[in-house]
């Protein structure tokens, strides 16, 4: 219990660490994610995650995309509450109903007219603003909610890497693209899932969705506890010896996926500010789940 107390409080100190720079960056990730939406996704009728469920949704039915957007967050945020806590649920409350109220407030955009603009050139505009986006957001620390609540179940339940898990719900919803708008849309659609990624990892750090932490530090157990307990990810400690002294030490070494960057990096330095560590990225993690 005393150790769950201190996890909790370690994630309090993290969140409340620069926050005013990091609701900035929230709120601004938000906000451009929205105008991308309304002024570019929305155009070209791109399928993928929360989103896309609303311009498909809008089609059938003409109802408004924020709607669709706002109902179906409400209704991941009670799943997420039921199946993965009340901790997971409260980091995306926040970027699950302020979203749907950016895209209402930018519903204008859509009628914007981009001239003779390909639709290539439109998904790719979509697709970098979007990534600059959700790369703002991930980095501050929260989630848009949508798919991303999503993932984290599929991941949790199906015994998958959230990496995978992303691949998995994005790729059902564009699939459904194909029937609606036809298979160019669908290629689109694919095309700026690619650029998204990408872009949002620049964003946070590299490239790569995932990176490995190897961590030297006084306070082993407490760093491996809060990795455990609080972040959920193994750990792998490794011998190693100091090349000019010769001292034995341990070194910590973590694969943690690139969104949870951030309160890996603050809990680790908050727990042991001299710890001495290294981040790389990962570009293929094999085993696991």
């Amino acid at each position: 219990m005393t150790d769950k107390i201190e996890n909790k409080l370690l994630l309090n100190k993290i969140y409340h660490a620069h926050w005013i720079k990091r609701y900035f960056e929230f709120v601004l990730g938000l906000m451009l994610v929205a105008i991308s939406y309304n002024l570019f996704t929305r155009k070209c009728n791109l399928i993928y995650g929360i989103g896309g469920v609303g311009i498909l949704v809008n089609k059938f039915f003409s109802l408004d995309p924020s709607i669709v957007i706002l109902i179906g967050n409400l209704v991941l945020l009670l799943l997420s509450f039921l199946l993965l806590g009340k901790e997971m649920t409260k980091k995306t409350i926040m970027g699950s109903l302020l979203f749907p109220l950016f895209v209402k407030c930018t519903d204008w955009l859509v009628n914007v007219n981009l001239g003779s603009l390909e639709n290539i050139l439109i998904a790719g505009c979509g697709s970098v603003l979007t990534g600059l986006g959700l790369g703002l957001v991930f980095r501050a620390g929260y989630t848009s909610g949508g798919t991303d609540i999503l993932n984290q179940i599929v991941s949790k339940y199906a015994k998958m890497s959230m990496g995978k898990a992303m691949y998995f719900t994005d790729l059902v919803i564009i699939i459904f693209s194909i029937f609606v708008f036809g298979f160019d849309t669908f290629i689109y659609s694919l095309l700026n899932l690619y650029i998204v990624s990408i872009i949002t990892d620049k964003v946070l750090l590299g490239i790569s969705s995932s990176k490995a932490f190897y961590i030297i530090t006084e306070h082993e157990t407490a760093v491996k506890r809060f990795i455990t307990q609080n972040l959920s990810h193994g750990v792998t400690v490794l011998e190693a010896r100091g090349g000019y002294t010769g001292n034995l030490e341990k070194m910590i070494m973590c694969i943690v996926p690139t969104k949870e960057y951030y309160l890996f990096k603050e809990g680790i330095k908050m727990i042991d500010k001299d710890a001495f560590f290294i981040v790389t990225d990962a570009y293929e993690v094999s085993g696991g789940v």
